[in-house]
């Protein structure tokens, strides 16, 4: 206010008066002085008397008051401003105080908190309204609160400062270590009050925790050390020994802790060590020495010790410690070594590693025969240096094994020269072992027999493969099939084996000349061991017939056919590729005979079989397969019959739905299943068991399924128009193979918006195998339905590998109990327990329950009894095709 309202009153040196008051010092005027000399203004002839009364008086009159005025504004400006700094320092002291670096409170003489700080607050981890007024042992770790009042009692008895290291609890339950600094002090009214400083230690305890961790972990560390371990002073005095040192010299530790190291040793070593560790500085504090003993027995012990000087920060000793080792072995290993080194030079390549493998020694015809010098050698493994691929993990196991056993190891073995040449030798390996069983070394000496190696091979080549094709001739067939028919008897698994034939080879032969001919059979044998799977066998006997062994074809017989047919196409497809013959194009087909074998048979009578089929290929115009057995190709011929026929019934519109109804607890229809049926023109009605199978593994099944779909949403289309019908629910049962379209969730979004259809009215039934092979991507498809609107059920519960864990997470709105369950209701005790128990189920997941298959009354009676919800069975009605549903649902 001084400033923005007195300037335009007062000259510049009369503002002076308002600035903040300094102490006066002597001599100075008074803030009386001030305000006179402001409004007194004698005139140069001096002072002027003055009568009362006389209008000079009344002037000087009225300048008093003003005076007097003036002096009441300058004591009020000195006044806020002196309430200003103490503001200020009041706020500084409080910033100060709640921000200190370790957390502050008052106590009572009782211990409750009166006034704390907002770093304890922090440290605790508790707003500070909660903190005051509450006894600072609540805040304590139980255990602790004991020394707390320990020391508030010593505080309060003595008047002497305290202190103690406890645990606080935080709000969290969270221990943390701090340290109290308590002192006593009185307030205004003389009672006793406790000042407390809180600092976090919890850093501090945990280096010290690590720190004696450490040090124990040390100590146990050199206890166990088959190594000796002396810890001494300066003038030798023992603070340490480890075991190793006790039973070296047959001494308890707390007999030798106190003597003098220097006594263990002879006169000569005494001097000896002393001389060495005078000469240890805080740059070298390390040397390393060995010492030769006489044992009792007469021999030569030999130790190798290494001392380690410790020095303070002005560099003097604070004590040694010394580890020894006894290399007594080692010493009479390289004596041994050395000794043998004479017999090391010969022809036979031979190599010296350490206990891990790890080269020491070559020779030169190690050079000589891998091409590696010892400088590469040295320090590298035999492994890493010489490996070739060839053999794998198991045979170096099963080498490792019989060396660890045995100590020794002959073989033959592939390795690389340093040129990458692969090349064989026979190898041994024998292990040096040391007094104790110990391996310390292992030596291998080989030879070279690539040259005898490579003549076996192609020994093998010339008696077991075919020159031509290099694939295998009669003679390994033969061995290989004798072998699957062995394992054919024992596990029960059905093989096959196929003659192949080329169609008009001979023609060929004839116009192209053999080596065009040739070219064909090589090109053949590609696209045919190309076309098995791997383990199978491709052999060629000759000419242009071929044969394939497959093995492991499933246990039953109609399965296995099926999959040697599957192949069998699979080749003919493979050769009806054209191949480019000396520039030329040329075109091929086969004729294959197949032979099953289930049991123990003879190769005689297998090639037989399997020679009669092509036989029969052949005779059946060429460019075809044939099985031996003539029902089993009868099978297969009216399977492929039916495949042809149920193209057609899709395309003739000769699929039907019929409709089973739906019933409640009161036997009133609340909607049907959809069932698919084939009207044959010849057979009648087929049954879905002996087509959706084929269906489902030729594809079929998802054009069928989405007409399906299409079907029943018309229908329930035009159910809307009726009040009878228009609540109704239709079940569409959903295969595998169509839930699992990457676009199924699009697909039913384009026919629901198609039909125009209510899809609260719609449900799919799905199998848990549907859902079962990836249960996270089946969730989140059927998640994705449900938005639609569209409802589900899980048919046939209970049939497959049920699991809570997944169907408790199903957006499913019903449970379907098998008829299997059903059928023996309420007589078979297993029945009825599944079925209790699948409906108890089902109503603890909030899902209606339905039983299909109900056939008798006794069986709905039992069910309704148990919850129930509805039922679908012959009780109520057969499938009903369209044109029956009005009449039955006006019944």
């Amino acid at each position: 206010m001084v400033q923005s309202v007195w300037p335009d009153l007062f000259s510049p040196t009369e503002l002076q008066l308002f600035m903040p008051i300094q102490p006066e010092e002597d001599g100075a005027p008074t803030l009386r002085q001030r305000a006179e000399g402001t409004f007194h203004r004698p005139d140069e002839s001096g002072l002027q008397t003055e009568r009362p009364g006389s209008p000079s008086h009344w002037d000087r009159a009225r300048q008093e008051l003003q005076l007097h005025q003036l002096e009441l504004e300058m004591q009020n400006a000195e006044l806020r401003q002196t309430q200003n700094q103490l503001a200020d320092a009041k706020e500084l002291y409080f910033d100060l105080y709640d921000h200190a670096p370790v957390g502050y409170c008052v106590l009572s003489e009782h211990g409750v908190i009166l006034q704390a700080n907002l770093t304890l607050s922090c440290l605790l981890g508790v707003t500070h309204d909660r903190l005051v007024r509450q006894g600072l042992s609540k805040f304590l770790c139980p255990e602790d609160q004991d020394v707390f009042y320990l020391m508030r009692t010593r505080l309060l008895q003595s008047g002497d400062t305290q202190s103690c290291e406890l645990r606080a609890r935080k709000a969290d339950g969270a221990l943390v270590w701090v340290h109290l600094a308590a002192a006593v002090t009185r307030d205004v009214n003389h009672d006793v009050l406790l000042r407390v400083a809180v600092s976090d230690i919890a850093q501090r305890k945990q280096l010290e925790s690590a720190q004696l961790e450490s040090e124990e972990r040390y100590r146990h560390l050199a206890e166990d050390l088959p190594a000796y371990v002396v810890a001494f002073l300066p003038d030798g005095t023992m603070t340490f020994v480890n075991q190793a040192v006790t039973r070296l010299v047959n001494m308890t530790s707390a007999a030798m802790i106190g003597m003098n190291f220097f006594d263990f040793l002879t006169p000569e070593d005494r001097v000896m060590v002393q001389s060495r560790l005078k000469q240890l500085t805080p740059e070298r504090p390390v040397e390393t020495h060995e010492q030769t003993y006489a044992t009792p027995d007469g021999a030569v012990a030999y130790h190798q010790w290494t001392n380690h000087a410790f020095f303070d920060t002005l560099g003097h000793v604070t004590h040694f410690q010394a580890v020894g080792e006894d290399i007594t072995d080692r010493k009479l290993a390289q004596n041994e070594l050395r000794i043998a080194a004479v017999a090391f030079e010969c022809q036979n390549g031979m190599c010296i590693t350490d206990a891990h493998g790890v080269i020491l020694r070559v020779n030169q015809a190690f050079t000589r025969l891998t091409g590696y010098s010892a400088e590469e050698s040295i320090g590298a493994t035999p492994g890493r240096l010489l490996s070739s691929g060839r053999q794998d993990r198991l045979f170096f196991q099963r080498m490792w094994d019989d060396l660890t056993r045995k100590g020794n190891w002959q073989g033959e073995i592939w390795n690389r020269r340093k040129n990458g040449q692969i090349y064989a030798e026979m190898l041994t390996i024998t292990a040096i072992a040391s007094a104790d069983g110990g391996v310390t070394n292992y030596v291998a000496s080989f030879t070279d027999i690539t040259e005898d190696k490579e003549a076996e091979a192609e020994i093998y080549r010339l008696a077991y493969y075919d020159q031509l094709t290099k694939l295998p001739n009669r003679r390994l067939l033969q061995d290989r099939l004798s072998q699957a028919v062995v394992a054919t008897a024992r596990n029960g698994h059905c093989g096959a084996i196929f003659f192949i034939d080329l169609d008009n080879f001979k023609a060929l032969n004839d116009t192209r000349g053999h080596v065009v001919g040739d070219l064909l059979l090589v090109e053949i044998a590609a696209r045919l061991h190309a076309a098995v799977r791997q383990g199978d066998t491709v052999a060629r006997l000759g000419g242009d017939e071929f044969v394939v062994l497959l093995e492991n074809l499933g246990p039953e017989t109609h399965e296995a056919a099926v999959v040697a047919k599957q192949l069998s196409e699979k080749l003919c497809r493979s050769i009806d590729a054209p191949f480019s013959l000396d520039g030329r194009e040329y075109r091929c087909t086969l004729s294959i005979g197949i032979s099953l074998f289930d049991q123990y048979e003879t190769v005689e009578s297998l090639f037989k079989h399997a020679d009669l089929a092509l036989y029969q290929a052949k005779n059946a115009g060429r460019n075809t397969m044939r099985f031996f057995d003539p029902s089993m190709q009868a099978a297969l011929d009216l399977r492929s019959a039916m495949e042809v026929e149920l193209r057609q019934a899709i395309a003739l519109n000769q699929l039907r739905l019929y409709y089973q109804p739906q019933v409640d607890v009161q036997r009133r229809v609340v909607g049907f299943e959809a069932l698919l049926r084939w009207e044959h023109p010849q057979r009648g009605l087929v049954s879905p068991l002996d087509f959706i199978p084929l269906a489902e593994e030729t594809g079929l099944i998802l054009p069928i399924g989405l007409w399906v779909m299409e079907t029943a949403c018309v229908l329930l289309k035009s159910w809307e128009s009726s009040p009878h019908t228009r609540e109704l629910q239709l079940a569409v049962n959903v295969s595998a193979r169509q839930f699992r379209q990457a676009d199924f969730v699009p697909q039913v979004e384009r026919v629901l918006a198609a039909s125009g259809v209510n899809p609260a009215r719609l449900k799919f039934e799905l199998t848990e195998s549907v859902v079962l092979e990836d249960v996270e991507r089946a969730i989140e498809k059927m998640r994705a339905i449900k938005q639609l609107g569209v409802n589900f059920a899980m048919d046939d519960f209970g049939t497959g590998y049920s699991s809570l864990s997944y169907l408790a997470r199903l957006p499913l709105d019903q449970l379907k109990i098998d008829k299997s369950f059903v059928c023996n209701l309420p007589e078979k005790s297993n029945d009825a327990t599944i079925a209790r128990t699948i409906i108890t189920m089902g109503q603890g997941l909030a899902m209606h329950v339905i039983a299909e298959g109900v056939e008798t009354e006794e069986q709905r009676s039992f069910l309704a009894s148990h919850g129930c919800d509805g039922y679908q069975g012959y009780l109520f009605s057969h499938p009903l095709p369209q044109q029956a549903l009005a009449e039955f649902l006006a019944r």
